[in-house]
């Protein structure tokens, strides 16, 4: 919403000056304009920046005198960046990428001035390739010039902010030339001859029309018959004479039957109760595993709803750590059984959301405080392998649980060899 905020407080503006004198205010007018696409290189992406040009044109009308309306369709061919975090990959060819904005200038002069410069903020849709959509919101300033009467040249830059989690950040620079469109006069009406005694000839003298100027019914005093939703069909006709409707439907709206804001004719799912963007239908599950693709972080790989959809790595940890076993009195790990760590770092490298307790366990032979500090150096050996492989130690909590938490009788060798171990937990 930050990110509006800008775009927002000029609407407010428009609002407030929609009753100013229209001497001043702008044709509309149709602009063609070039074009540059300017992604920047961030922490998500990798190589250098990428750009790339644009053809498009504008409609542009006039509020006030300082507030103009200006909507953009632009076409480009490009390899879209896209965040690698994301993980959709970059295409290896240029694929088609439109877009489509609407946008609010405020200009610090009026248009009778030779260079106008003005503040500009919006909102846009694009696609690429015609099958992946992004959102966002430009904003940022330029320069008005007079060209000729009604026809001016535009020079632009703003900067395109994500309002969509497929957007990529970029800045866009660009020049137009616009001209006005040209209206027809309308021709003049021409007055009604001297009324007739029935002027509208609907069989009703107009000394007892009470619409003398318009066909009627003697049921209605010679007036038409009333259409009180004003949506065509007269109140005779029409079933659902206070909504307003359409003829298939005998003058009622079209039905919406799962009552989710989308018009059967318009609902690829009547019946079931949808969204707008997904044509009335839910949002989709593509790997079925109770996490929407929009709250998905892995939307084709089935996964768990604490980790954003993608896979539980509980399992892999409980089938490394139970290599994890030590000798009475030791905490030492053979390399060959620590290096099986590394499937886990693997996994932690790839979901930074994840966190991980260590929890080093003795049996119940020997003093508690002892137990203590040895099953803690239990946890802390796996803890130093981590660190060491690159895996933050923030994300990492060593403790020593002593023989609080067995897993099998201490009364046998068997079971207080299963108790001297490490176990490690994930957090998500």
């Amino acid at each position: 919403m930050k990110k509006l905020l800008f775009f927002s407080m000029l609407l407010t503006i428009t609002m407030q000056g929609m009753a100013q004198d229209s001497a001043l205010i702008k044709q509309p007018s149709i602009a063609l304009r070039l074009g540059l696409m300017d992604f920047k290189k961030t922490v998500y992406t990798e190589g250098t920046t990428k750009s790339a040009l644009e053809f498009g044109i504008q409609y542009i009308d006039g509020w006030t005198k300082k507030i103009d309306f200006v909507s953009n369709l632009s076409f480009s061919a490009m390899k879209y960046p896209y965040y690698h975090s994301l993980q959709v990959p970059t295409s290896s060819i240029h694929e088609p990428y439109a877009s489509i904005d609407f946008n609010i200038n405020y200009k610090l002069l009026t248009d009778d001035h030779t260079i106008v410069p003005y503040l500009t903020a919006g909102i846009g849709l694009a696609t690429d390739h015609l099958s992946t959509f992004t959102s966002y919101a430009p904003f940022g300033g330029g320069l008005q010039i007079k060209a000729a009467q009604n026809s001016f040249v535009y020079v632009q830059a703003t900067y395109r902010a994500e309002t969509s989690y497929l957007t990529k950040t970029h800045n866009n620079y660009s020049v137009s030339y616009a001209f006005p469109l040209k209206l027809k006069n309308k021709k003049a009406v021409l007055p009604p001859p001297p009324a007739p005694v029935d002027t509208d000839n609907d069989g009703v003298v107009d000394a007892s029309d009470k619409c003398p100027t318009q066909a009627g019914t003697a049921k209605y005093e010679g007036c038409p018959v009333p259409d009180t939703d004003k949506d065509g069909i007269d109140d005779d006709h029409d079933k659902c004479p206070t909504q307003a409707g359409t003829a298939k439907y005998d003058g009622c709206p079209i039905p919406d039957t799962d009552k989710d804001g989308v018009n059967d004719e318009e609902d690829k799912c009547p019946t079931v109760a949808g969204l707008t963007r997904y044509n009335g239908c839910p949002i989709p599950d593509t790997d079925k595993d109770g996490v929407n693709d929009e709250e998905d972080k892995c939307p084709t790989e089935p996964g768990i709803v604490a980790n954003h959809g993608c896979i539980d790595i509980q399992p892999l940890l409980n089938e490394i750590a139970s290599n994890f076993k030590f000798k009475t009195g030791k905490s030492i790990i053979a390399s060959k059984k620590l290096n099986k760590l590394d499937a886990a770092i693997a996994e932690l490298n790839k979901y930074k959301n994840i966190s991980v307790n260590i929890i080093g366990n003795t049996d119940n032979v020997g003093a508690k405080k002892l137990n203590k500090k040895l099953s803690e150096r239990r946890a802390a050996i796996v803890h130093a392998y981590l660190v060491k492989k690159g895996i933050e130690a923030n994300r990492l909590v060593k403790q020593g649980d002593a023989d609080n938490n067995p897993v099998s009788t201490n009364k046998t060798a068997k079971g207080r060899a299963e108790n001297r171990r490490t176990d490690m937990k994930a957090k998500y």
